[in-house]
């Protein structure tokens, strides 16, 4: 699924060629996740934002009222605006066409994805968006607030950075190379201030790798040109079990926990 520096490589991209443009059109798959594609017609949009892994783009309506379309990727979304396209591709989800005859279009192989139109600021009817922590790159993510929900959970320290409530944006492959950065064993259910602090820096770093590298392709993500992501060739730890461990030669160990894969050195991340 992608994740923070996925959604953000592709809301960089997108936003110059949206802004001030207006839907004149749009059409969506039957299902009702996508449905809501169509309210987002005769708006004229003012900003392409992230929140976490939702794209958001905020529009004003006809009648002027302010309202934000929202998508989130699922795990094989894909956006991009394009000259021509497909109306009959199996794929397309919903496609919004603009004033300048380009149209965005959404292509989402697997149907994880999600379309919302709302009221701007009312998230009330998406859970995970309405309730996301702060922002990586926020100063409200630190050593002590991360410290601080750790204690008040009985959840693995890997579970609560996949959970979006200690902090936004965070998947599998960031997490496992966070922790791996700051030396911190995925299963461990507290934390000190000191580590913390090495946590935060650490999240910020694998991300900010994910940002500098437009994004990790393991399979089917790309950005809104159809471009590979290149931060797959970075990676110290996510998805490399079998593989010695790039800081002291140990092999990498693979489990699941709480249903997810993830990868840590038995002798950096001890418990």
């Amino acid at each position: 699924m992608p994740e923070l520096p996925e959604v953000e490589t592709i809301r960089q991209q997108l936003e110059p060629k949206l802004r001030g443009r207006e839907v004149v059109d749009a059409c969506s798959h039957w299902s009702a996740k996508f449905t809501p594609a169509v309210e987002a017609i005769g708006g004229e949009i003012d900003a392409v934002r992230r929140r976490g892994k939702y794209l958001l783009i905020d529009h004003r309506r006809p009648d002027e009222s302010a309202a934000e379309l929202i998508i989130h990727l699922g795990m094989t979304g894909r956006l991009a605006v394009v000259n021509e396209f497909d109306p009959d591709d199996a794929h397309l989800r919903a496609w919004w066409l603009l004033d300048n005859g380009q149209t965005l279009t959404f292509h989402d192989t697997r149907r994880f994805g999600r379309i919302h139109c709302v009221d701007a600021g009312d998230h009330t009817a998406m859970p995970t968006l309405h309730t996301l922590g702060p922002e990586p790159f926020d100063d409200a993510f630190n050593g002590t607030h991360l410290a601080g929900f750790v204690t008040r959970s009985d959840r693995y320290i890997k579970t609560i950075l996949l959970a979006q409530r200690a902090v936004a944006g965070v998947g599998n492959i960031y997490a496992d190379e966070a922790l791996w950065m700051a030396k911190i064993n995925p299963a461990t259910r507290r934390l000190s201030k000191e580590r913390a602090d090495r946590l935060v820096d650490a999240v910020r770093q694998a991300l900010q790798s994910g940002l500098d590298h437009g994004g990790t392709t393991l399979r089917d993500y790309v950005d809104s040109d159809g471009a590979t992501g290149e931060n797959q060739h970075e990676l110290f730890c996510y998805g490399r079990y079998g593989e010695p461990c790039p800081r002291c030669a140990t092999l990498l160990r693979r489990r699941v926990l709480d249903a997810r894969t993830t990868t840590w050195c038995p002798t950096c991340q001890a418990r």
